[in-house]
């Protein structure tokens, strides 16, 4: 970690090695090798979760000052940017549902995310019928 805690490094062992044209990437024997993101992980929420998360922290640090701002440099609607902004406030355990893939994805949607949601954790579950 940095001294100002703001970056962290991060150091993996790996080989590329070509096979028929293709690169591959080769770890070291006993190295863990981490699984792609299972098809039932829904990827457009993925997506808005980390977007939420990332403009919430270009907020807080004081990188941009305004939802304004932030949304022009992003080249995005600030209505869109502040519904997808919400997301950072949801629930761990619906946040844990959607990145495990847990959720029921006709019941759990974008849509439905980007609507107000009460401000309680759980009466947020209770609302997405995440309980």
């Amino acid at each position: 970690m940095s001294p100002d805690e703001r970056l962290v490094r991060v150091e993996v062992a790996l080989l590329f090695k070509r096979r028929g044209g293709r690169k591959r990437v080769v770890v070291p024997d006993g190295a863990p090798v981490w699984a792609p993101l299972p098809s039932r992980v829904d990827s457009t929420l993925v997506k808005a979760l980390a977007r939420a998360h990332r403009w919430q922290g270009l907020l807080e640090s004081g990188v941009y000052g305004t939802i304004e701002e932030l949304a022009r440099a992003e080249r995005i609607n600030p209505s869109y940017l502040a519904r997808v902004l919400r997301l950072s406030l949801l629930a761990p355990g619906i946040v844990e549902a959607i990145l495990d893939g847990r959720h029921i994805r006709e019941r759990l949607t974008l849509e439905k995310l980007m609507k107000p949601l009460p401000v309680e954790w759980h009466r947020q579950m209770v609302a997405l019928d995440v309980a």
